[in-house]
């Protein structure tokens, strides 16, 4: 099935794609992955569910994914952060659930917490996928090689090759600084919502105790985590995007 074309919102002088169906709330807010689109597995799936269900959707692209503009590289945590909330503010009415998958949970986990410091309460939950929060910190930082930090220093960025695409993973020190400004556990987190985490134990990018260490710092009367045996980092097979979809759906009939 094609997908209908999106339209633009310029966040900051940047060309936003944003695809918007309008329908019964809680509505569900896809947030993607470093590096992907909104025209995945995962987004499209749940596309289609919230469609049959006459529930409202929406997604975008930040700036250097996809079909929007700009380029990747000028890309930081709070660039993204910034053009999701300004998609999320124009867009959605009432109440929603934020799905955010890889760095998307990042962006998830500061979109509540900028919400809340604007005193708007309208996130009912949270589905996350695979989360990656504070990845740059956490992940990368940790075991840069002195090649990489040397790129770093000299270049202001490094490359790594992807197992998703021929293109490499571009990691600048811009992304590497700013990520240090958006940390999200260095203590403990209240989202003010249910959270429901969904994490492969054979994700060889962002490993399980990375999500367990998340769920160690949330309100554990409001958190299930859902342990796939054998899922990686994409979460992409049948089976998976069935959860996915059966997660999501739970939480949209407790934010009613």
């Amino acid at each position: 099935m094609t997908a209908t074309p999106p339209v633009f919102m310029d966040v900051d002088g940047s060309r936003i794609a944003v695809r918007h169906t309008a329908g019964s709330a809680p509505g569900i807010v896809w947030l993607g992955g470093y590096k992907s689109d909104m025209l995945g597995a995962k987004a499209q799936t749940l596309s289609d569910w919230a469609a049959k269900e006459g529930r409202a959707f929406l997604r975008h692209d930040y700036s250097g994914h996809g079909e929007s503009g700009g380029a990747f590289a000028d890309g930081t945590i709070s660039t993204w952060l910034a053009q999701s909330l300004a998609v999320f503010r124009h867009f959605t009415k009432g109440k929603q659930i934020l799905v955010g998958s890889s760095m998307g949970a990042w962006i998830a986990l500061r979109m509540v917490q900028e919400l809340r410091k604007a005193d708007d309460s309208n996130v009912a939950g949270l589905v996350l996928l695979a989360p990656a929060p504070d990845f740059t910190a956490e992940l990368i930082e940790p075991v840069l090689t002195k090649a990489q930090k040397r790129d770093l220093a000299k270049k202001g960025f490094f490359e790594e090759p992807s197992d998703y695409s021929t293109e490499p993973y571009i990691y600048t020190r811009a992304l590497i600084e700013d990520g240090r400004d958006n940390l999200t556990m260095a203590g403990p987190i209240d989202t003010h919502c249910p959270v429901h985490i969904l994490q492969g134990l054979a994700d060889a990018d962002v490993p399980a105790s990375h999500a367990l260490k998340l769920v160690s710092l949330l309100p554990a009367d409001d958190v299930t985590l859902s342990l796939i045996p054998d899922g990686d980092h994409r979460l992409s097979r049948p089976q998976d995007l069935d959860m996915l979809v059966r997660a999501v759906d739970a939480m949209a009939q407790r934010g009613h």
